[in-house]
């Protein structure tokens, strides 16, 4: 059967979905459909026609290679297609966003044929995703006095790709629709369960919200159609919990403009709200396809007379209604006041500034924020060719700085990687920020969107400048199942070729390893100073500073080993007192987002960096504070740590790197073994004094300080995602968090889970020990409930192993993972045993295996959000707590939530995490917040 009589059954099969034909990215289905269009009398050639204007994805897939090479021959009149005039060949290419397409058109500017060479030129004028190679095109001709080239470059010295774009409307009406109440996690927006199709755009665009959502939105389009739809969280944040592309795709889809006319399914500039804003890296993702994010501000604590908020019988403030957003109703964005008003203009409901920054309104002009970057260093690079001084077409970046003023620690991280600052500035948190990237992480739910976003900027490998860069296998580990089958190998395939270390290798040589992605960034992140951007909300590591994003972030930190981003501001949190010995340094994490909450009143968290100074805790338990911060709404995480901790992190980070290069997953410019050199390397500068561990200056200044009371933290603490609190608004966050005497031991849990990036090696061995206590206490151990185990790393498992720990979990386990025969099929029943599974996400994702429906589970996982670790039955929610592992393991033996007495029983003589401040010379507060 041919390419497209095998492409014909597959559309066959989509329509009965309700789907178009899926966008071609292959060469030879492309080659085949040339050959039909190119004969005249072929019954195809009509539906040819269409597939290859229309339906041939663009960038460097080999569909664009092939196609590229078609319209050549068309505009050289090599091959005659009545439907297609080389003029609108030309056309075609300046819709193909580089890699072949602008190969080509060098090919034809730089040609003979001077009436060709001039079109091809003016095409050339508006396209950016230009690499070096490109560029040395241009520079040479250049040097060789061709005329066309030189009117290129001086077209890219004015940057006259962007100046020549029309202005953004000054005045956007939008239609609303309250896509729900309360905080919205993007896993509304692109459940977790469907990552699978996160890279089939119109496939995965069904899922987003309901099907009834869907249709509500097409009616408003249908009533509205000279709006934009603007999707809402009332009484809430927008896309709290994790960055997702897939999420902002899906809304564009439904509610954006159309990228290009012959590349379907890619839209761009959707308007999304919340009453309390954008949560910052979904509002990042925002950004990067021009979208516009409303903090809409419209309800607000009411007040007494005093100016004092008047709490409810919760003891949450009770808010009040400002104006109505309610589904349907008309507003104005004026872009040129930066407000919001009313349908008529005339009311002003809210101030939008910062949705209007320079910045963002070039990202919106521009169709996205790619365009700028490359349109940035383009420019620049056609200037240098020129010999002339660069004229910036671009909003000149916001540059902050206070003589005299001290740095936070992300302050001073920012300054050293900073690129294209004023010499000898010294840029404070506000200030806009391009900066180096040291470490980039790919995963693998949104990694074949990555792929996709780097194909369509026309990049082929990954920047010499990034120190490492990994794509990870360990969202879809728990089952290989036919749609990993499908989609891993290619992925890990395409990420081998870029450049990056891939948890599986394409060729087999090495056992995969699907450990947590986390983890593995946290190991190869090996410099205090270093920015690491991965494509997961939890990419925050314990070692330099790190923001999860989008995949098209991603994508260009890979492509260019750089980020843009403002520098944000900072909270301090310090610890005072002494931690008690039953306590797990969970309960300390959850306990400064209990008591930050009790002393401020709101999140001080929310959009910012924490400031954590941890001092002599190592970077794997120094990670679960880190990684709770996205829980927090933080930008970012930064533990400020002692020298001798530091030096002891970077040390275990060497060995197991060492174990990686050991498997055979070095690749060929021996990332990993230059990765140990940097390590040595900074463990020297710290031993000699040249270099100490990174510290904020004294004179710092912060938003706000929080102190920690360890002294307060006298059992354990359990978040509550309060699944039946009568405010709406109150459901889902992270924000309650209860002492487990608040439970009174009648809390059953139905399952628990030991497992996602939130515990280490530590939390393992709690769960062994405490399995020898009870034993030992009550001469055999009986689970009332299922326990499921997943260790985030094969090495891990492996010193489990030569320890003696994972024997006692063997003994009490009903199944134990095997890599020979790993699972085809998710779990969906749970027997009171406890199951040791594959290394990896496991339940945390939530998108292969899953507690059964209207469960109780209790986890050490970071999600508690509406239906991702367990779905709601008839008449039953769905609820996920989180809490210690101790606290987990005890109450699957139980079948309930413990006592104080039973819990302290149970860890008696286990060493959990030793936790003490670091000594602090006391110094008067620089925070803005008193």
């Amino acid at each position: 059967m041919s390419l497209y009589a095998s492409y014909l059954e597959e559309i066959a099969t989509r329509k009965k979905q309700g789907l178009n034909p899926k966008p071609i990215d292959d060469a030879a289905l492309t080659d085949e459909i040339v050959a039909q269009i190119k004969d005249v009398e072929h019954e195809h050639r009509a539906a040819s026609l269409q597939f290859l204007i229309y339906n041939t994805l663009p960038g460097t897939t080999s569909a664009a290679g092939a196609k590229a090479q078609f319209l050549k021959e068309i505009i050289l009149s090599e091959t005659v297609v009545e439907e297609i005039s080389a003029t609108f060949a030309f056309e075609l290419l300046s819709h193909m966003k580089g890699g072949p397409s602008v190969e080509v058109l060098l090919d034809l500017a730089l040609g003979d044929d001077a009436s060709i060479a001039a079109q091809a030129g003016e095409v050339l004028k508006t396209q950016f995703f230009l690499y070096e190679a490109d560029t040395d095109r241009l520079k040479e001709a250049l040097a060789g006095g061709n005329t066309v080239a030189l009117d290129i470059v001086q077209s890219y010295a004015k940057a006259e790709f962007f100046t020549k774009l029309p202005d953004i409307d000054e005045e956007v009406k939008v239609v609303t629709y309250i896509a729900g109440e309360g905080d919205i996690s993007t896993d509304l927006l692109s459940p977790g369960n469907q990552a699978h199709s996160r890279s089939d755009r119109e496939l995965h665009g069904k899922c987003m919200i309901t099907p009834e959502a869907q249709v509500e939105i097409q009616d408003l389009q249908k009533q509205h159609p000279d709006k934009r739809v603007m999707l809402i969280a009332e009484k809430g944040t927008m896309g709290v919990g994790s960055s997702r592309m897939s999420g902002v795709n899906n809304v564009a889809l439904w509610t954006g403009k159309q990228a290009s006319p012959y590349v379907p399914f890619v839209n761009f500039a959707p308007v999304v709200a919340g009453t309390n804003g954008i949560s910052p890296i979904f509002l990042t993702t925002v950004g990067v396809t021009g979208g516009i994010g409303v903090d809409l501000k419209n309800w607000v604590k009411k007040v007494d007379a005093d100016g004092n908020p008047i709490m409810n019988n919760d003891g949450n403030p009770i808010l009040e209604q400002k104006y109505s957003v309610e589904t349907g109703t008309v507003l104005t964005i004026n872009t040129k006041e930066k407000k919001l008003f009313d349908e008529a203009g005339a009311q002003e409901l809210v101030d939008m500034s910062s949705s209007f920054t320079p910045q963002k309104i070039e990202f919106m002009k521009a169709g996205g924020s790619y365009a700028i970057v490359f349109g940035k260093k383009l420019q620049t690079v056609a200037c240098e060719m020129l010999g002339i001084e660069l004229q910036s077409a671009f909003a000149p970046s916001k540059e902050i700085t206070h003589p005299g003023q001290g740095l936070t620690a992300v302050e001073k991280i920012f300054n050293v990687n900073a690129l294209g600052v004023t010499p000898g500035t010294v840029l404070l948190a506000g200030s806009d920020a391009r900066v180096s990237v040291n470490i980039v992480g790919s995963q693998d739910t949104t990694g074949l969107m990555t792929s996709q976003e780097l194909e369509g900027m026309a990049a082929t490998i990954l920047s010499p400048t990034v120190d490492g860069a990994y794509q990870s296998g360990c969202h879809t580990a728990s089952v290989w199942d036919f749609k990993a089958q499908e989609n891993t190998p290619k992925l890990m395939a395409f990420m081998h070729k870029f450049g990056l270390i891939t948890a599986r290798d394409p060729k087999g040589v090495y056992h995969s390893m699907t450990d947590v992605i986390h983890k593995v960034l946290n190991d190869i992140t090996v410099d205090d100073w270093a920015i690491i951007i991965g494509g997961d909300s939890h990419t925050r590591m314990s070692k330099g500073v790190a923001f999860g994003a989008d995949s098209g972030t991603v994508a260009l930190a890979l492509a260019t080993g750089e980020a843009t981003m403002p520098i944000p501001e900072s909270v301090k949190v310090t610890f005072k007192g002494r931690m008690a010995d039953h306590m797990d340094f969970r309960d300390v994490v959850h306990a400064t987002q209990s008591q930050m909450l009790q002393q401020f009143g709101d999140n001080v968290f929310q959009g910012r960096v924490i400031e954590v100074h941890i001092g002599t805790l190592l970077a794997d338990q120094a990670f679960t504070f880190t990684d709770w911060s996205a829980e927090m709404k933080a930008k970012a995480s930064i533990c400020i740590s002692e020298d001798a901790t530091l030096i002891a992190s970077l040390e275990i980070a060497k060995s197991r790197i060492q174990i990686m290069i050991d498997k055979g997953m070095d690749n060929d410019v021996e990332m990993l073994k230059g990765l140990i050199a940097i390590a040595d390397k900074r463990i020297a500068e710290i031993t000699s004094g040249e270099k100490p561990a990174l510290t904020a200056d004294d004179n710092a200044k912060y938003f706000a300080e929080v102190v920690v009371d360890l002294d307060a933290i006298v059992e354990p603490m359990i978040a509550d995602p309060d699944v039946n609190n009568a405010d709406v608004s109150k459901r889902y966050t992270h924000d309650t968090i209860r002492p487990i005497s608040y439970y009174g031991a009648k809390k059953k849990v139905d399952l628990g889970f030991v497992g996602s990036c939130m515990v280490h090696k530590g939390d393992v061995k709690i769960v062994a020990q405490m399995l020898r206590n009870l034993e030992e206490e009550y001469g055999k151990v009986e689970f009332k409930a299922p326990l499921v185990v997943a260790a985030p790393t094969y090495n891990i498992i492996d010193e489990l192993k030569e320890e003696g720990d994972w024997a006692v979990l063997q003994k009490y386990s009903g199944f134990e993972f095997d890599d020979a025969a790993p699972k085809g099929d998710a779990r969906t029943e749970y027997e009171n045993i406890l199951y040791l599974e594959r290394p990896g996400c496991n339940l945390c994702m939530g998108n292969q295996e899953k507690a059964a429906k209207g469960d109780t589970v209790l986890a050490t996982s970071t999600r508690l959000f509406k239906g991702r670790v367990v779905e709601d039955a008839d008449g039953k929610t769905g609820e996920s707590l989180l809490a210690s592992t101790p606290v987990v393991v005890l109450a699957t033996i139980l079948g309930r939530t413990p006592t104080l007495e039973e819990y302290k029983l149970a860890v008696k003589g286990i060493d959990l995490t030793k936790f003490a401040p670091p000594l602090q010379k006391p110094v008067g507060t620089q925070s803005a917040h008193f």
